[in-house]
C-alpha cells in the first residue's frame, strides 16, 4: 500500500513541477515581449518621407512633424505634390509643406476645411479636389480655401452623355486628375474624355476623347499627356493634340526636363516601360536607359510563364544636372542624360520601393510600406 502511495506522489510531484515550469516560461516571455513592445514604441522613428540635396549622396529623414498614422497608412498617390515652392502633402486635417531648403523646421501645417484628398498646383495657388469634381482653391498668401469650378459639373454632362457607374450613382462625371498652365488655361480629365477651360472655369469644351486618367505638363508654351496609347503632344494650348510616342500602349509619365521633355511609354513587344527624351520641345524623341531594362532572359521568362517583372520603370524627372530614374527596385541617377546609370543608396528600411519626387535639384523619396 505504501508503495503504490510513493508511486503517485512520484508521479504527481513531477507533473506539477513541469505545470509550474510552463506557466512560469510563459509569464516570463509575456513580460519580455510587453517590454520590448514598450520599448520599440518609446524609441520608433518614423519612415515617411526622406530628402536629399546633393543628388542622391546622402538622405535625411524629414517625416518629423508629420501625422503618425501616415507610417500606417502611407500617403495618398495625388495627394502630395512638389514644385519650386518644395513639397505639399495632404494629410489629417491639414496641408502640409516643406521648403527645399528649410533646416529648423521641416513641415508647416495649413488648417483644411474639407474632405478632399487629392491636391494639385495652380497657377494661384493650390487645388484640392475629389473625384466627384468638388474643387477647393487656396491663392497664394492667403490661408482662406474657397469653392472653384462650381459648375463643372453641370457643364461636363451636357457635353459627356456616357451612362457609366458614376453616372448611373452619382448623376455625375469622375474627375481623375487637375492641370493649370503658366498662362491659366485649366485641364480636367476624366474616365471618358478631357475638358478645356480659358476663363477660370467659368465655361468647358472637350478637346479630347477616351483617355481617363491623362497626367499634363508643359514647357515653352508645348503640352504634353498621357493616353492609353501613348503619349499625345499639343501646341496650341491643348485645342488639338497628336500623338508622339505610340509603342502599343498607355503612356506612364511626361516630366519637363532642361531643353525639352522626358516620358515613359508602355511597348507591348518586350512588355517593358521605355523612356524617351526630346530636347527639341517634344518634335524628335530619343530612347534612353537601356541598361535599367531586365535582361533578355529575364525577359523571355516573364512572357513563358507570365511573371511579372520587379524591374520596371515608373517614374523620370530631373534634378539639378541629374536625371533620376525610379524602378520598382530602386531609384537610379544619370549625369550624361541617360547614357550611364548609378544605382543609389536608399534609407535602409523595410519597403516594397520608393516614390519619388523632385523639387529643383532636391529629391523627395516615400517608401512604399511602412510609410
Amino acid at each position: 500500500m505504501k508503495n503504490k502511495k510513493m508511486k503517485r506522489l512520484f508521479v504527481f510531484v513531477p507533473a506539477s513541477l513541469v505545470v509550474l515550469f510552463l506557466l512560469n516560461s510563459f509569464v516570463v516571455k509575456e513580460n519580455k515581449t510587453e517590454k520590448k513592445t514598450i520599448k520599440r514604441t518609446k524609441s520608433a522613428i518614423l519612415n515617411i518621407i526622406f530628402r536629399s540635396t546633393d543628388g542622391g549622396q546622402t538622405w535625411q529623414n524629414i517625416s518629423e512633424g508629420l501625422p503618425e498614422n501616415l507610417q500606417r497608412t502611407g500617403v495618398w498617390g495625388k495627394g502630395l505634390f512638389t514644385n519650386d515652392r518644395g513639397l505639399y502633402l495632404r494629410a489629417g486635417n491639414g496641408v502640409y509643406h516643406n521648403e527645399p531648403n528649410s533646416t529648423t523646421s521641416f513641415w508647416t501645417k495649413d488648417l483644411f476645411p474639407g474632405g478632399q484628398r487629392n491636391i494639385a498646383p495652380g497657377k494661384n495657388g493650390i487645388l484640392a479636389y475629389d473625384f466627384r469634381g468638388q474643387f477647393l482653391q487656396k491663392i497664394n498668401g492667403t490661408t482662406d480655401w474657397s469653392p472653384t469650378y462650381t459648375n463643372f459639373q453641370e457643364q461636363a454632362l451636357r457635353i459627356d452623355k456616357t451612362a457609366d457607374w458614376m453616372y448611373k450613382n452619382y448623376k455625375e462625371r469622375e474627375v481623375r486628375s487637375v492641370f493649370e498652365t503658366a498662362g491659366g488655361t485649366v485641364f480636367i480629365s476624366s474616365n471618358n474624355m478631357l475638358f478645356r477651360s480659358t476663363n477660370g472655369g467659368k465655361t468647358w469644351k472637350q478637346v479630347h476623347v477616351g483617355d481617363g486618367s491623362m497626367k499634363l505638363t508643359e514647357s515653352n508654351g508645348v503640352l504634353l499627356s498621357t493616353s492609353f496609347d501613348g503619349i499625345l503632344r499639343s501646341t496650341d494650348d491643348g485645342q488639338t493634340w497628336e500623338r508622339v510616342i505610340g509603342e502599343g500602349g498607355a503612356g506612364i509619365a511626361v516630366e519637363h526636363i532642361d531643353g525639352g521633355f522626358a516620358a515613359i511609354a508602355h511597348n507591348t513587344i518586350t512588355q517593358t516601360n521605355r523612356i524617351h527624351i526630346s530636347l527639341d520641345n517634344g518634335k524628335t524623341w530619343n530612347i534612353i536607359g537601356e541598361e535599367l531594362q531586365p535582361s533578355w532572359s529575364s525577359l523571355f521568362m516573364q512572357q513563358i510563364f507570365g511573371l511579372q517583372s520587379s524591374w520596371s520603370i515608373l517614374s523620370i524627372k530631373q534634378a539639378g544636372k541629374y536625371l533620376i530614374c525610379g524602378r520598382s527596385n530602386g531609384i537610379f541617377r544619370s549625369s550624361d542624360m541617360g547614357k550611364t546609370w548609378t544605382k543609389l543608396s536608399l534609407p535602409s528600411i523595410q519597403n516594397n520601393g520608393f516614390n519619388l519626387s523632385v523639387s529643383g535639384d532636391v529629391i523627395y523619396i516615400l517608401p512604399n510600406k511602412g510609410c
